[in-house]
């Protein structure tokens, strides 16, 4: 398929991405190519000039489209579409929907407002303070800025408490006990100074640290919901509904409803949703997300099939026999989760540093207010450096070291067709040194092309007539190998059978292109002349030998491991240049081999797309699928490729190091500044508004530097 390529509409991209799907949406497509206003304006032409569609809205951001065509096929429409050289993948629509608000997103907004809103009035009160207001006047300024205060900090810091509520009644320190305790002693000591008249308040101070961590704790958030998102969508990527047989009719309901004993109507290209016996029909089925297989399988009445396989040739009529969580993918589903419980024991940069960061902020901050008190005997003006220590010290910057460049990095990454499902999938990508890949599926397309070269005109015009006068995938395969200049020749009395394959007149001669019935494989009969064997080729996957090229430049060690026979793994090895190839490798065999890659100390990323990777991406340091893998494929993996072109997954290994080296700065930036900000402190130099002002100077430094990835 061709991709959409850049143009002068992509200047008004901002315009676009404002448009919304509210109002339509009976069918909701995926369309992970789109970036610019001109792919908005072509999709949304195209569509409506369809019959049956009534309006059509593209959404740029999501980059999805919401059509209200009732009485359409989507699979209709996704032709359409992908006629016009762009990507489309339905979606449910009724689990889209399910997914959109974000509550708690919106509460964080919410209090970073009234913390900003009360912040700036307070500051109005303070320079006026600052500008020598008189004792009375002082005063009033001051009870007025606690009015602000003290409400506003008890709505937005409400986060920080209720975490740091929930750490301490376990005999727990996270990093929102010192925040809590910094916001809480800063509010008190002020409120006690207004009603003794002192000249010092800090409430400016309390505020603008909430703020500011508010902000953190927004950008972290966001990584996470996106993260939510990517997997929420991911399982909408698949059909929702099936044909079920009841007497003599087919009504259309969703596949949850199907129950053990239904049958199910399977159309050509249609993946089976169940478990099941062929009831009618025969024809052929891809095995290859399931062994890794790439040749077909000839099937019949009475053979078994299996949830995820898919149908390639004729109708086929199927009796459940294992649905929903029975289904033999569901229990390879169950094992997945078994195996993804040693990934989860990844230890985030941010929560290994707070690990240390926490308790040394409160032993510093106790340490200076007992040493102040022995020097001074004064408790308020010890109270009110320890309080400056708490605040210079808050984890405000170290908050938004890691969400911040992550936010910038997800965004970056979406934007170039990439879901990043797990939070620390960044992080891990950065320390890979293997790289493990599938092969059918994965670095070769799904179907095969076909080596015209050894025809002669005559016989690839009669192939192209042929070819192109049938629907079916080999046909269609074929079709796509032949030069648009070759004039098909004209085929009559055409008859196609299912299963076997298409027949006609040339010239009077008897032609045939279709199934051998000696060995199976695909030939073209005419008349008079000996018959010709179509050579079959797995075609690699567009960007695969890029892929595989950056990673042996950069001396990472490139593995291929296959469920496909061993000639056809060692060609496309050989085509790709990849020293140690591995077939005929069932799940668990992949599996064994990921866990012995990691006794031996490699970190190995895993791209996989078949039902046969499942474990593998599961039990990998970190994985990648493509977004047409198998449901649970893209499930178990971390990060999804939204397009078909692997020359994606380098820039992940770019970003991923670019993102942890700005991370890193970032601690290092957090850290620069407390070594000089923590002595000034403990020595009693800096008021809590003074220590305010230089964290609000560190976290913006923190979050400039985040921008760098984008």
């Amino acid at each position: 398929m061709s991709t959409a390529v850049a143009c002068p509409g992509c200047a008004a991209a901002p315009l676009a991405m404002d448009q919304a799907a509210k109002g339509v949406g009976d069918i909701v497509l995926s369309l992970p190519t789109i970036h610019c206003a001109a792919c908005i304006s072509k999709i949304e032409n195209v569509l409506l000039a369809a019959d049956g569609v009534r309006a059509a809205r593209v959404n740029l951001s999501r980059k999805r489209v919401s059509i209200d065509a009732p009485h359409v096929d989507p699979d209709t429409l996704i032709a359409l579409i992908n006629a016009e050289g762009f990507e489309a993948l339905p979606l449910d629509a009724a689990m889209m929907a399910s997914v959109e608000t974000d509550k708690a997103g919106k509460g964080l907004l919410l209090r970073i407002a009234v913390a900003g809103f009360a912040m700036m009035n307070v500051m109005l009160f303070s320079v006026a303070v600052w500008s020598g207001a008189a004792e009375a006047t002082r005063t009033m300024f001051h009870w007025l800025s606690a009015i602000i205060a003290v409400p506003a900090l008890v709505f937005s810091a409400e986060v920080f408490f209720r975490e740091a509520w929930k750490a301490l009644r376990v005999w727990r320190v996270n990093m929102d006990v010192p925040i809590s305790l910094a916001i809480i002693l800063a509010a008190g000591l002020s409120v006690y100074e207004t009603a003794m008249g002192s000249g010092h308040v800090y409430f400016d101070a309390a505020l603008s640290l909430t703020f500011f961590l508010l902000i953190g704790r927004y950008l972290d958030h966001r990584t996470r919901i996106a993260a939510r998102s990517a997997a929420q969508e991911l399982a909408a990527l698949v059909k929702p509904t099936v044909a079920r047989i009841v007497g003599d009719r087919v009504e259309i309901i969703n596949v949850s409803e199907l129950n053990v004993g239904d049958h199910i109507r399977v159309a050509a290209g249609m993946r089976l949703p169940v478990d099941g016996v062929i009831v009618s029909g025969r024809g052929r089925i891809d095995r290859s997300v399931l062994t890794g297989e790439s040749r077909p399988i000839d099937l019949a009445c009475g053979d078994l099939v299996s949830a995820g396989e898919i149908n390639l040739e004729s109708q086929l009529t199927v009796e459940a026999t294992a649905v929903g969580q029975d289904t033999s993918l569901a229990q390879i589903v169950a094992m997945v989760e078994t195996a993804e419980s040693a990934k989860n024991t990844y230890t985030a940069l941010a929560d290994r540093a707070a690990q240390i960061y926490a308790p040394a902020v409160h032993l510093t901050a106790l340490i200076t207010f007992v040493g102040w008190i022995i020097v001074s005997g004064d408790f308020p003006h010890a109270l009110r450096i320890a309080i400056s220590v708490l605040i210079i010290t808050c984890p405000c910057a170290l908050g938004l070291a890691v969400p911040a460049v992550m936010t910038a990095a997800t965004g970056r990454l979406f934007r170039r067709g990439l879901l990043i499902k797990n939070g620390t999938a960044l992080e891990r990508m950065a320390e890979v040194d293997t790289v493990v890949f599938d092969k059918t599926g994965t670095l070769t397309v799904g179907h095969a092309t076909i080596d015209t070269e050894s025809f002669d005109d005559l016989s690839l015009g009669v192939l192209a007539g042929l070819a192109r006068a049938s629907d079916h995938p080999v046909s269609q395969s074929i079709a796509a190998a032949i030069s648009a200049d070759v004039r098909s020749s004209q085929i009559e009395n055409i008859t196609e059978t299912a299963g076997l394959g298409i027949a006609g007149t040339y010239q009077g001669q008897a032609v045939f292109l279709g199934r051998d019935g000696d060995d199976g494989d695909t030939v073209l009969r005419i008349a008079g002349r000996d018959k010709q064997t179509i050579p079959m080729k797995e075609a690699l996957r567009d960007g695969a030998k890029e892929a595989v090229a950056y990673f042996a430049d950069q001396g990472r060690q490139v593995i291929i491991m296959s469920g496909d026979n061993a000639p056809a793994v060692s060609k496309i090895a050989t085509a790709l240049g990849v020293g140690q190839a591995h077939a005929n490798m069932r799940p668990q065999d992949k599996q064994e081999a990921l866990i012995a890659l990691h006794d031996s100390g490699a970190k190995v990323l895993m791209v996989g797309d078949g039902l046969n990777d499942t474990l593998a991406l599961a039990q990998s340091y970190v994985s990648i699928s493509p977004a047409t893998a198998l449901d649970a494929s893209r499930t178990a993996s971390d990060i999804v490729l939204l397009g078909s072109n692997l020359g994606g997954i380098p820039d992940v290994i770019e970003t991923a190091k670019s993102a942890k080296a700005r991370v890193i700065e970032n601690f290092a930036i957090a850290a620069g500044y407390n070594m000089i900000a923590i002595p000034i402190a403990v020595l009693g130099f800096a008021t809590p508004l003074g220590a305010a002002i230089a964290m609000s100077a560190s976290s913006i430094t923190v979050l400039l530097n985040a921008l760098r990835v984008r």
